[in-house]
């Protein structure tokens, strides 16, 4: 262990200084930004402006926003058909809260596009009004605010006449609204869906205490995706503390790389109505929260979600790594939280994910309750390959190579536990479920009032765990023999500028100081001194 951490030591050295509470109330500096006590506040929407007209729309073709100010979104903003939104790196927005059932939020509409090129140095970050930005705002704040809606014109499975949120084949209105209208509108009616589709470009962006409650059982997600194309860049988003789901693909083909959730209220990533996009190096953190549901699910796998279905859903997803909340903070083993629920309808493929804290490992639906309607035709008799279980045995939906550690039932079907079969197939897939990891440590202690960590935990094995799988070569996917999100051996792409660094939850994440000798700056000297050091940890 001592090793493995002693190799971010060097790697910082290397890079400069570290992410840290500093970096976080100085947001951007390394971009020129001014210090984010000194911005002024301007609020966009609720009022008409020179930016924004009285029902949220923004005015110009693009709109700019520089991170010289911070942003409150003062209503629902509006990024319209042929408009775009471009914000700088180290830009903050900080967003109050709504009124009752009127969540504050930002929606990229079909057509619209989002231009946000955060930096690992200069992040953009979307926050609650009442964040200091120091890391001491708790992670027990959820839904202060709505959150960021996109939305596009790729495939989906919505079915007229089925669903309460669609409004005719192909075309629905985005969760989180109570009624549809043009601008909440994602899909396209069959023939006029764009797979390519392009919504703009989302990196370096943290997404925290989201998830404001629209009316009863609906409420924003961190990050909402409806129909989004994957001519469209996702690429290092975080979500902290949302109310409902981190991030929730509805339909489309969009990529994503790169993600992390911490905190929320409920699943880690959701896909539901046929979403078809590649996903790689993802994570989940909950904790045992005692004020609101800590989550269920790792992973939530649906297609339809009770509507007719023309196609499945089908992702490929490699090199996760997931901690639930089963015995955190010294709370209970939680007999209700799942690393991945397969339900109606869903296929897709997870591989080379490692998986920890959760008391169920993997739950296969197994009914026929649904349909398959390939023609479009109208309703079909119940289908039994619509049987997410019986799909897993015929292996078109694929689970191989990932490590379960600590579940106590590791397969489960229908709500039962799985039986010798069952086990005998997760096994011969390469998945294995084991009650500990070498070097890796999953517990962790923190008061969620303030983040204050008392207890961290270790989430990269101490050596890589071979894997039989490697993702495609395709131009997405990194080349990765080993499971998890994380290769024991490099810097974490979460070490410098993450959430989970700025709180200090993750041991292996934070970079050891530079400035050895502490004569206020890092030269040869400091380097001379950690050669005489080596075999120490700076933890």
């Amino acid at each position: 262990m001592l090793v493995k951490r002693l190799r971010f030591l060097v790697a910082t050295i290397a890079i400069g200084t570290a992410f840290s509470a500093t970096a976080q109330t100085d947001l951007g500096a390394a971009c020129g930004c001014p210090p984010v006590g000194s911005r002024p506040t301007v609020t966009i929407g609720g009022t008409a402006t020179s930016r924004i007209d009285i029902n949220g729309n923004l005015l110009a073709t693009n709109t700019v926003l520089s991170c010289d100010t911070i942003y409150a979104l003062g209503d629902k903003v509006y990024v319209g058909d042929g408009k775009s939104l471009t914000i700088a790196p180290g830009t903050l927005f900080k967003t109050p809260s709504g009124p009752s059932g009127d969540a504050h939020a930002l929606i990229v509409s079909r057509g619209g596009k989002i231009f946000a090129p955060g930096t690992c140095d200069c992040p953009i970050v979307f926050t609650a009004a009442a964040d200091p930005m120091n890391g001491t705002y708790g992670v027990n704040n959820h839904g202060k605010w709505g959150g960021i809606v996109i939305l596009g014109k790729a495939r989906n499975n919505l079915k007229a006449g089925f669903g309460a949120n669609t409004i005719s084949d192909g075309v629905g209105f985005i969760e989180g609204f109570t009624s549809g209208e043009p601008r909440n509108e994602y899909g396209a009616a069959p023939g006029l869906q764009d797979d390519n589709d392009n919504s703009g470009i989302m990196t370096y962006v943290s997404i925290r205490h989201a998830g404001e409650v629209v009316g009863a059982a609906n409420e924003l997600n961190g990050l909402s995706l409806g129909s989004v194309g994957r001519g469209t860049t996702l690429q290092n988003i975080e979500v902290i503390a949302n109310e409902d789901d981190g991030v929730e693909f509805f339909g489309g083909t969009v990529d994503l790389k790169y993600a992390s959730v911490m905190f929320s209220g409920d699943d880690g990533f959701d896909w539901d109505q046929g979403w078809a996009g590649s996903g790689q190096f993802w994570v989940v953190v909950k904790t045992d929260l005692t004020s609101f549901s800590s989550g269920d699910n790792g992973f939530e796998c649906d297609s339809d979600d009770g509507l007719q279905c023309t196609y499945h859903a089908s992702p490929k997803i490699y090199n996760c790594t997931f901690i639930g909340a089963a015995g955190v903070n010294g709370g209970p083993a939680l007999d209700n939280n799942q690393a991945i629920e397969w339900k109606e309808a869903s296929r897709g493929e997870i591989r080379n994910c490692i998986f920890a804290n959760y008391s169920r490992g993997v739950q296969f639906a197994n009914t026929t309750t649904h349909f398959i309607d390939a023609d479009g035709s109208g309703p079909g008799a119940p289908v039994a390959a619509d049987d997410c279980y019986a799909a897993w045995n015929a292996g078109a939906l694929k689970l191989e190579n990932c490590t379960f550690i600590g579940a106590v039932d590791p397969v489960r079907v229908g709500g039962a536990v799985g039986g010798a079969p069952d086990l005998a197939k997760f096994a011969a897939d390469g998945n294995t479920s084991v009650p500990s990891v070498a070097g890796f440590s999953p517990l962790h202690v923190m008061n969620v009032a303030n983040n204050a960590v008392t207890t961290k935990h270790d989430i990269l094995p101490g050596a890589n765990i071979a894997t039989a799988t490697l993702p495609p070569v395709d131009g997405f996917y990194t080349p990765a023999n080993y499971r998890g999100a994380f290769k024991v051996g490099e810097a974490s792409w979460l070490q410098e500028c993450s959430y989970n660094a700025l709180i200090g939850l993750q041991a292996n994440l934070q970079s050891c100081p530079t400035d050895l000798n502490i004569d206020g700056v890092t030269n040869t000297t400091d380097f001379l001194q950690l050669l005489g050091s080596f075999g120490t940890s700076c933890q």
